[in-house]
């Protein structure tokens, strides 16, 4: 749990570590990272320092490309947690990268309340305090 600037609690923020500033950086320009692996190719998110398909330490940021497909979804009809209440109803997703791994994350904008499995899907980005999270959009 993160503070906003206005001093109430806020769950929504990233609690970014030396590690994974790299990818809230990008997230804050508008672009999107993931991590690829150098000794089998696999890549992978959420980040993490060793890829989890052959657990090789070989791992590096690559940008990816923002396209995505939804692989399954929730409308959110109840959060008390700051500042999720405000934006109730929401769609909490899991998508398919373009690039392979699977991503939790929101689904936004026009066509957000009638999403479909297979829903073409591009990366857009919310500001969270300093930062910015990857969410979706209909492509």
């Amino acid at each position: 749990m993160s503070t906003a600037a206005g001093g109430g609690p806020r769950f929504d923020l990233p609690e970014p570590d030396a590690f994974t500033r790299p990818y809230w950086d990008a997230a804050a320009e508008g672009r999107l990272l993931i991590r690829r692996c150098g000794a089998c190719g696999a890549a992978h998110h959420y980040p993490r320092e060793f890829c989890p398909r052959c657990w090789s330490e070989d791992v590096t940021w690559e940008r990816a490309s923002g396209r995505a497909t939804l692989y399954t979804w929730s409308v959110v009809h109840r959060n008390d947690l700051p500042p999720f209440g405000a934006r109730l109803p929401y769609v909490a997703a899991v998508v398919d990268l373009a690039e392979g791994p699977r991503m939790m994350t929101e689904v936004v904008g026009p066509g957000a309340q009638e999403p479909w499995i297979g829903m073409g899907l591009e990366v857009a980005f919310r500001a969270a305090g300093e930062f910015a999270v990857p969410v979706f959009r209909a492509a």
